[in-house]
C-alpha cells in the first residue's frame, strides 16, 4: 500500500487530477514515507474505482491529506463456488423432499384403493389427479436438472405400474392380448 502525505491541495480533488503532484518536502509526517508518483490517468482511474482512500489528517502544525492507493482483491472463486453449492443443495433438497411426498401420497392412495371392498372405478380419478401431480413435480426437477431423467422416467413408472395393477385387481382394465407375430 502506498501512502504519501499531500500538502496544500484544495478539496476539489477530482477536478484537479490533471495538475495533481505530491509533495516530496520531507516533513516530520512524511518522514517515513516516500513520495508517490504517478501520471495523471493512473490516479484518474484509481479514483474512478474507488482503490484510492482520501481522508483529511490534521496535524499539530498545518492541515494535510493522506492518499492511500490499494488494489482491491477479487474474490476467491473457491468460496463463491462454495456458496452456489450450497443454495443448490438446499433447492434440490427441498424439490426432491417435494417428490418423495407426492410419490408417497399417491402409493398410500393406491394401497387404500386396494384395501376397499366396495371399491367402485370413478374412486380412481382423485388418485389420478394425484398422479398428475406428481407427475408435474418430477418432470420440473427433471427439467431443472435436480433429478436424472432416467430417475424421473422410473418414478413415474412405479407409479403408473401401481395404478395398472389395482385396476387389473379390480377388473377395471384388461390387459390387450399381444398380437400375433408374422
Amino acid at each position: 500500500m502506498a501512502v504519501a502525505v499531500i500538502n496544500s491541495i484544495s478539496w476539489g480533488l477530482p477536478g484537479k487530477f490533471q495538475s495533481l503532484s505530491l509533495s516530496s518536502t520531507p516533513t516530520a509526517a512524511s518522514a517515513a514515507f516516500r513520495p508517490l508518483g504517478f501520471s495523471s490517468t493512473t490516479s484518474l482511474s484509481l479514483f474512478s474505482k474507488g482503490l484510492v482512500l482520501v481522508s483529511p489528517v490534521q496535524m499539530p502544525l498545518h492541515r494535510s491529506i493522506v492518499c492511500e492507493a490499494a488494489t482491491t482483491k477479487k474474490a476467491d472463486s473457491a468460496a463463491k463456488r462454495a456458496r452456489q453449492a450450497e443454495k443448490r443443495r438446499v433447492y434440490n433438497k427441498a424439490r426432491k423432499s417435494e417428490i418423495r411426498t407426492r410419490m408417497k401420497k399417491v402409493l398410500e392412495a393406491l394401497d387404500v384403493l386396494g384395501k376397499k371392498p366396495e371399491a367402485q372405478p370413478e374412486d380412481i380419478l382423485p388418485i389420478e389427479t394425484l398422479i398428475a401431480e406428481a407427475y408435474s413435480v418430477i418432470d420440473k426437477a427433471v427439467k431443472v436438472g435436480t433429478l436424472h431423467r432416467n430417475t424421473g422416467a422410473r418414478r413415474k413408472s412405479r407409479l403408473a405400474r401401481r395404478k395398472k395393477t389395482i385396476e387389473i385387481q379390480r377388473g377395471w382394465y384388461t390387459p390387450a392380448a399381444p398380437a400375433p407375430s408374422a
